[in-house]
């Protein structure tokens, strides 16, 4: 083996560990759940789908216009929605948040059942069992929850559970919306 193949083989790893060093570092502090969306000063996707209670009635994406809101993708099979549901309906109730839902590759009857026993939270639940509409969301996996104004523009989105710890800064935006629409 020349010294230059030696070199080589003894640099090489260096070089590779701190490449992967450097990557990793940018990761550091990062929130997890604040991944960025395409949508972030996009209007909302044009759609038509049926509501998961009324699933005769369609819904456009016109119908979530007026104030701003909430659109929360959620499922059934989803741990981190069972978790976040109970405080989606606290908001809903008790701050008068405007919540629209999203119900993304679920069964029709397992999630009238999980509403009807867990609670409503939604102003309307739009049923998507193909995920059609969670694809032009740019949905990575439920639950994510975006905020629109009341023009249907995306101002901002959380990927995972909104709780107590999550909706502070979503709240203090959808209430300067919320202001401004008033």
């Amino acid at each position: 083996m020349t010294t230059t193949i030696k070199r080589l083989l003894i640099v090489s790893p260096m070089l590779m560990a701190f490449a992967l060093g450097l990557f990793l570092y940018q990761g550091i502090g990062k929130d997890p759940n604040n991944i960025e969306s395409s949508l972030i000063g996009q209007s909302l996707p044009a759609f038509n789908a049926p509501t998961l209670m009324l699933p005769n009635k369609n819904v456009t994406q016109v119908d979530m216009l007026g104030q701003p809101a909430l659109i929360n993708v959620w499922a059934t099979w989803c741990p981190t929605c069972r978790a976040e549901h109970e405080f989606l309906v606290g908001i809903a109730k008790q701050e008068k948040v405007r919540i629209f839902g999203v119900n993304y590759h679920d069964q029709l009857t397992a999630a009238q059942q999980w509403l009807k026993e867990l609670g409503n939270p939604y102003v309307f639940s739009v049923s998507d069992p193909k995920g059609v509409l969670g694809i032009d969301l740019g949905v990575v996996g439920a639950p994510e929850t975006y905020l629109i104004d009341a023009q249907g523009v995306v101002i901002d989105k959380l990927t995972g559970e909104l709780n107590e710890r999550t909706w502070p800064p979503l709240r203090s935006k959808y209430l300067k919306l919320l202001e401004a629409t008033n």
